[in-house]
């Protein structure tokens, strides 16, 4: 009996490895962690429990009967965060560059249908360079798969996306139909072509960074909801947004003890307001010494900055704040801004996350732009 489990653990042992060292090392030569490392900093320690392990591609194709590695290229399972369950799946670009086949999709479907089923938010750390070729039409259905299981969550479990790497195509339309995306500057890119397909088709040159880059997605087009350093920023402030989440929306949003005096006075605040009205103020600066212990998650701090929109505790109990930014542009409306909290007000009705609203408008941008 012992040899058989000294087997499973060698069998283990070389899933875990996914690719080889020395493509972990190529990972941690660009900055960024390998699959395994980054559920390690995400969940609690201890608390992950893996599935579908051993799980390999039924490709016999293009050769790639000879090249099955245990996983294919998904890190599966789930864990806590702040000791509530949570499911994750980690893409591999060490394993076939993260590529997604028919078995890697079944992966991340049965997962999704887990979290469903349970009632847990489910989160997806994205490294991967889309459909893998040399199964055609078998990847794509994958990808329809994964996108009918987001849309039927969408509203029922909160779903996060962390973009971490480069991703094309499928990689991106997924997150793009889930509550919550972020990025990591430098290394991680969202575009539904890459910069070589662009020049070929339009002869435009494009860089990657200017084409899907965090830059692009957390200031200009709005897709990415913030954009941090490195992996270890991006997934620590992932688990402090869920912190702020319920499971799903059957369950009440967590509420902890807060050390803030729920009848505190704020002398400051009394002159925060100018007297002139054409002088504008920080309405962060409320924010923050509203809020308890000054702890407030901003929901796309670098797009639309015309409006804030973002996560607070009041006597412990989670908040959704809206508020107009008097710095920027006087607090106006315009579209960006006004889909910007829309999207956050949906997101808070859905989970029974109470709103807090702060108004200080002129009115909507007037303009051709606008209309």
């Amino acid at each position: 009996m012992q040899h058989i489990l000294d087997q499973l653990e060698q069998r283990r042992e070389a899933a875990r490895q996914g690719g080889g060292e020395k493509r972990v090392a190529a990972q941690h030569a660009k900055g960024k962690l390998s699959a395994r490392e980054r559920i390690a900093v995400l969940l609690d320690e201890g608390s992950f429990e893996e599935t579908d392990m051993f799980v390999e591609h039924r490709s016999n194709e293009f050769g790639m009967e000879k090249q099955r590695i245990p996983g294919d290229g998904v890190v599966t399972g789930r864990g806590t965060i702040g000791g509530r369950l949570v499911y994750v799946f980690s893409k591999d670009f060490t394993v076939f560059g993260g590529s997604l086949s028919g078995a890697h999709a079944a992966k991340i479907v049965k997962l999704q249908k887990m979290a469903l089923t349970t009632g847990a938010p489910i989160i997806g750390l994205f490294d991967a360079g889309g459909a893998r070729i040399q199964e055609g039409v078998e990847a794509l259905a994958g990808y329809a798969d994964i996108f009918l299981q987001n849309t039927l969550a969408s509203g029922v479990i909160p779903q996060i996306s962390v973009i971490m790497g480069p991703c094309a195509g499928g990689d991106v339309y997924s997150p793009a139909i889930t509550d919550f995306i972020f990025m990591v500057k430098d290394t991680s890119y969202m575009y539904v072509t890459g910069p070589d397909v662009v020049k070929t088709v339009t002869n435009e040159v494009v860089t990657h960074e200017d084409l899907g880059g965090a830059k692009v997605h957390s200031q200009k087009s709005g897709v990415a909801d913030g954009a941090f350093d490195n992996d270890l920023e991006a997934l620590s402030e992932v688990r402090r947004l869920v912190g702020f989440l319920p499971l799903s929306n059957r369950e009440k949003p967590p509420v902890r003890e807060s050390y803030d005096d729920a009848d505190r006075e704020e002398a400051s605040l009394d002159t925060l307001i100018p007297a002139n009205p054409n002088q504008p103020y920080d309405m962060k600066e409320l924010i923050l010494k509203t809020v308890d212990e000054a702890d407030f998650f901003e929901i796309g701090a670098d797009f639309a900055r015309n409006i804030i929109c973002g996560f607070g505790r009041l006597d412990g109990q989670p908040v959704g704040i809206v508020a107009n930014q008097p710095q920027v542009l006087a607090g106006v409306l315009d579209i960006d801004s006004s889909r910007k909290a829309a999207r956050f007000v949906r997101f808070c009705d859905a989970f029974g996350i109470p709103l807090v609203t702060l108004v200080d408008v002129p009115g909507f941008m007037p303009g051709t732009k606008q209309e």
